[in-house]
């Protein structure tokens, strides 16, 4: 028996972007000085951060401040109860990258393409809705990137529906110390320079929402510390080339607030593929010592140095 939602996609919806949305995330992750092929438009290797793509079903055309509640409220599931994503949390995330963005859509057409895997009645605590949002050439049919989503909806299960499958776990390897360690700090602002990607969540700007889901006021968005990991692990291990990086994952663990320290222990796995893509596996956490990272796996090629292209 499928899961409830199981197999809909939600009508295609037109993305693009620009150079200067391309170097505002660069900045807004944390991409480094020595990095400008990241954050300069006109050196001669300017590059799409390969993570990029995830914020686009956020942004989609929008150069403006968009109304984030509206937009998550338009959205129902066949089978399934109305549910509030206003309550709603990033679960878990995992990118494939197929070919790398262009540094502007200008003069082509993209769109996202967003199916249902299912939706999962996990009792009190909320309910998982997982889904596959591909960046597509419009024109071409070619898929850019793939991304496997979970989104967790504080409070709202106990409609009656499945369960769900157990989630394969990447847990990194036990008595070894890390080949590698990317320390990110944030600070009161991170949230409010990250958001201006496209995600205008207000749990990432003001307080009131993050008290009444008992956080206790403002959390830096998930996909904050989730790319800024993706950079710290290209960073380290693979040269700081966007080609370098074909898979990336990590599970959001716990709420990380402004200020927050992070640090990102890496370690290599030693089964490299022929194509040279070897597994990664990593963690995440906070200056107490708590995960906020977990199930962390990428595929990357390890150059072994630091070039900065």
């Amino acid at each position: 028996m499928s899961a409830p939602g199981a197999g809909h996609e939600f009508p295609s919806k037109e993305v693009s972007w620009q150079k200067r949305d391309v170097l505002l995330f660069a900045n807004s992750i944390g991409i480094k000085a020595d990095e400008l092929h990241f954050l300069y438009e006109l050196h001669p290797n300017f590059s799409v951060f390969p993570t990029y793509s995830l914020i686009l079903p956020f942004k989609l055309t929008d150069q403006e401040v968009t109304d984030f509640y509206a937009r998550q409220q338009a959205t129902h599931i066949p089978g399934v109860p109305q549910l509030d994503h206003r309550h709603g949390v990033d679960g878990q995330r995992k990118l494939t990258v197929l070919k790398p963005l262009p540094p502007t859509s200008a003069g082509r057409k993209f769109e996202l393409r967003n199916k249902v895997i299912g939706v999962y009645d996990k009792g009190k605590p909320g309910t998982v809705i997982e889904t596959e949002q591909s960046i597509v050439d419009a024109e071409s049919g070619e898929v850019y990137s793939k991304v496997l989503s979970s989104g967790f909806l504080v409070g709202q299960g106990g409609w009656g529906g499945p369960k769900g499958p157990s989630s394969v776990n990447f847990p990194p390897p036990q008595g070894k110390t890390p080949d590698a360690v990317h320390v990110v700090q944030s600070n009161m602002e991170t949230a409010h320079l990250y958001r201006l990607n496209g995600d205008y969540n207000p749990l990432h700007a003001t307080p009131e929402p993050g008290q009444k889901m008992g956080f206790g006021g403002i959390i830096i968005h998930g996909l904050f510390s989730w790319n800024s990991a993706a950079h710290g692990i290209l960073r380290e291990l693979g040269g700081s080339n966007p080609d370098n990086l074909r898979e990336f994952q990590a599970r959001f663990a716990s709420p990380v607030r402004p200020g927050d320290k992070l640090t990102t222990e890496i370690w290599r796995m030693g089964n490299v593929q022929t194509d040279g893509f070897e597994e990664i596996r990593f963690v995440t956490k906070n200056q107490n010592g708590k995960v906020v990272l977990s199930n962390g796996r990428a595929l990357l090629k390890v150059t072994g140095v630091k070039s900065k292209l």
